[in-house]
């Protein structure tokens, strides 16, 4: 049960795929001095399909897969000669940062199966194995919802439905979410309702409909865009997503969640770049004197996306039941030292926040707002 919501029922999710150990590349290194024979037990013990052949202190000299040691072999090299020569010495590496998605469409755009992470030093840290990104990684990390608004701006639609219900090609905004996220490996969820409430819960149930798994939690006054996160019973143990229960967006939620640990923060706000055209030509002066012009001027700033992670001790900064706004927790969070941080998104996005938004995303028009960013 989470803060005054109902309980539910546990739905039985799908079993975590089967993936190699995160570690297993370190059984696929050999040193310099190896021979083919050792090359070849090696691809045997890890079944990586690769040998990474490092120096003694960790460094990557290169790689050798079987297609390397066939081919030495044609050139009349035996067994018992040395890996070095048929290492690869200028494979496609990766630093460490790079995220899980990129490394992925990386790896499909260079038609190449593995990808070895090394750091400046070009120490071996890793290695991406595409059949394990190809497969779906769930994750652990609760994503909470806020669904709770009443739609002011979208009367007469949202005087019988809740906002997050409005249907976008044939399904409710928050179905959109969740399955977006749901493909993203996140399947514990925590819906904050409060406005109609009992129609996303009449809709979603317990989420075993959409395979994952559904509690809510229910404010009894609005309490803005963090504020019902002091609801939450019992406190995540992980950093956990939230999101505003009328955005649709493409945004990877996986890579916000690693981009947010990699970066040790407290908290991280999804950003998007949006740019506004002054209409008219700006005169730019210095007292009297005219210095300059500028013709229709384009003005370049960061907004908030909706779309959120907070590590437990954030919840540190909100009183049970009080009403707080996003910017406000962050804020707070700012001002003890805490380090905030932005995702910068590229993806499509739409808040549904007009009548004007919702016939463009009934439309289809979500993924035309990368080519109509410059708003009038």
């Amino acid at each position: 049960m989470v803060g005054i919501g109902r309980t539910v029922a546990t739905p039985t999710l799908p079993a975590p795929p089967s993936a190699a150990p995160a570690d297993r590349w370190k059984v696929a290194q050999v040193s310099a001095s190896a021979t083919i024979a050792d090359a070849i037990q090696n691809l045997d013990l890890s079944s990586l399909q690769i040998v990474l052949v490092t120096t003694p202190d960790g460094r990557l000299v290169g790689t050798v897969t079987d297609g390397d040691i066939r081919r030495g072999l044609l050139r009349g090299l035996g067994l018992a000669s040395p890996v070095e020569a048929i290492v690869h010495r200028e494979p496609l590496v990766v630093p460490p940062h790079l995220g899980r998605e990129t490394a992925l469409r990386l790896m499909q755009a260079n038609q190449v199966s593995q990808l070895p992470v090394v750091d400046d030093n070009r120490q071996l840290v890793g290695l991406h194995v595409l059949s394990q990104l190809l497969e779906t990684e769930l994750r652990p990390n609760l994503m909470v919802v806020m669904a709770g608004g009443e739609g002011q701006r979208l009367r007469p639609q949202t005087e019988t439905c809740p906002k997050p219900m409005l249907p976008i090609s044939g399904k409710p905004i928050l179905a959109h979410i969740v399955d977006r996220a749901r493909r993203e490996g996140i399947v514990n969820f925590v819906f904050a309702v409060r406005y109609l409430g009992n129609m996303i819960e009449d809709y979603f149930g317990d989420g075993a409909s959409h395979n994952v798994k559904i509690d809510y939690l229910h404010e009894n006054s609005p309490l803005g865009t963090a504020g019902a996160l002091s609801l939450l019973r019992p406190r995540p143990q992980a950093p956990f997503l939230v999101s505003n229960g009328d955005v649709l967006t493409d945004v990877r939620y996986g890579e916000v969640l690693d981009f947010h640990v990699r970066h040790r923060a407290m908290a991280t706000m999804a950003v998007r770049l949006h740019e506004w055209q002054n209409p008219f030509g700006v005169v730019r002066t210095s007292g009297v004197d005219i210095v300059g012009f500028e013709e229709k001027p384009i003005t370049r700033s960061h907004i908030n996306a909706g779309v959120y992670v907070l590590e437990p001790e954030a919840l540190d900064d909100l009183g049970p039941g009080e009403r707080c706004d996003m910017p406000t927790l962050f804020g707070r969070l700012l001002a003890r030292g805490c380090r905030t941080i932005a995702y910068p998104m590229h993806e499509p996005w739409l808040d549904v926040g007009s009548l004007g938004d919702l016939r463009r995303a009934q439309e289809g028009a979500v993924a035309d707002t990368e080519k109509d960013n410059i708003r009038q």
